[in-house]
């Protein structure tokens, strides 16, 4: 049996020439380092830890930044911990997130275990069964395209799983200290001035 042809750091590539103004959430671990190599910038939060917490940061960022798209780039081992979280972004239903899952169907931080994925379990199908209207497979070029016109074009809340290889992603190392980031990231968000006032 093959595995997917898509090489995740050209996926990244292609979808980020499109970002705009998008506020990108990384889960941990390799879509950190994807992130980081293709489009480092302060509007960038890297989750370094808190595994399976990603789409629910991205929810509360898209609530609380309506007006801007927010894009969460994470990972199939990831996605299956916090898969809950697709229940709660169905039910607010916002207008302006996006859910990317990498999924090269193995725990690439700890050893390259398969995860479900690798077994049948469909991350896109759980997201459509948890609510969320829209939701896509990505397997090919083609796919990638059909994207990245989602991306720009909506209808959002979107759950897109893109089927990638197994490969070691690009290693571009941001900075991990939590503070330092999250500051920069508010900073990005709210001004100089309000930054680092409490909300």
């Amino acid at each position: 049996m093959s595995g997917p042809d898509l090489v995740r750091g050209n996926v990244i590539d292609r979808l980020l020439q499109d970002r705009g103004d998008a506020l990108v959430i990384a889960g941990l671990g390799s879509p950190v380092w994807d992130l980081a190599s293709s489009d480092h910038r302060p509007e960038n939060f890297y989750l370094w830890g808190g595994m399976g917490c990603a789409v629910s940061m991205g929810l509360g960022c898209a609530l609380a930044q309506s007006k801007r798209k927010v894009w969460v780039i994470t990972g199939d081992g990831e996605a299956l911990m916090g898969v809950g979280s697709f229940a709660t972004v169905a039910l607010q239903r916002p207008s302006n997130l996006a859910v990317i899952v990498l999924d090269n169907e193995h725990y690439g931080e700890t050893g390259m275990q398969p995860t479900a994925t690798r077994q049948g379990t469909d991350l896109a199908a759980m997201a459509l069964g948890a609510g969320i209207p829209t939701t896509m497979m990505v397997t090919s070029e083609a796919d990638v395209e059909r994207l990245a016109d989602a991306l720009a074009t909506g209808p959002l809340p979107l759950v897109a799983v893109v089927k990638v290889q197994s490969s070691k992603p690009r290693p571009v190392l941001p900075p991990r200290d939590g503070v330092y980031l999250k500051n920069r990231f508010r900073q990005a968000v709210l001004g100089a001035t309000n930054a680092m006032q409490p909300r």
